[in-house]
């Protein structure tokens, strides 16, 4: 905006003496632009410049997104495994196992092997596979071990049976009110109770075998 300055009158003006007449100066700030600078179109500071734009300008588009910064604060370290120890199988355990793993085969009088049991034959195989050597038939098996009440019976204890069909039968107990055994002809190793006919009323006793270690 223009500055208007004012001075006192000397009694005189530019054309003569003008009394009582004040003079006025106005300043006028003007700002004269300077051209731009043009360079030649084919000098080589030009290309040179036009290279570079383009390089930046290539450069910023290929660079790859910055990675997101990991959050230290969130970062939780993996539990270290904990080995839990499995309890090793008693004999008896073992020795029911043994027998487990024949139900469904035959009975086959005689037969103490895979493909066919009879009651004893059944017990001496399993017994056999966790090395305890037992005698062969039943009479002589009411001899090994200790006796055991019917209210005491644990898993692997011999369960001694007076069925119709057979003088004297055996089985593996399983728990108090199972056992696993070889019935009799035309029947396969299976799991019967205890607590139910013929076996409940036909129990003649219990031994408990002494395992090896």
């Amino acid at each position: 905006m223009p500055e208007i300055s004012h001075i006192q009158p000397k009694g005189e003006g530019f054309f003569g003496a003008l009394p009582h007449t004040p003079r006025y100066y106005i300043k006028v700030q003007v700002t004269v632009a300077e051209p731009p600078v043009r360079m030649p179109a084919g000098s080589h500071f030009a290309k040179g410049a036009a290279v570079l734009l383009a390089t930046v300008l290539a450069g910023g588009c290929a660079a790859p997104p910055l990675a997101p910064r990991a959050d230290k604060s969130a970062e939780v370290a993996p539990p270290a495994p904990v080995e839990i120890p499995v309890p090793a199988r008693d004999g008896a355990a073992l020795f029911v196992d043994q027998a487990i793993t024949m139900l469904g085969q035959p009975y086959r009088y005689g037969g103490a092997a895979p493909g066919g049991f009879d009651c004893s034959g059944l017990v001496v195989y399993a017994a056999r596979q966790i090395g305890l050597m037992l005698p062969r038939t039943t009479q002589e098996l009411r001899s090994v071990g200790v006796a055991v009440r019917h209210d005491g019976l644990r898993a692997g204890d011999l369960v001694f049976l007076h069925l119709a069909a057979k003088e004297l039968h055996v089985g593996i107990v399983l728990d108090q009110g199972h056992f696993i055994h070889a019935p009799s002809s035309g029947g396969v190793v299976r799991i019967d109770a205890l607590d139910q006919s013929p076996y409940a009323r036909g129990f003649i006793g219990a031994r408990r075998l002494s395992f090896p270690p």
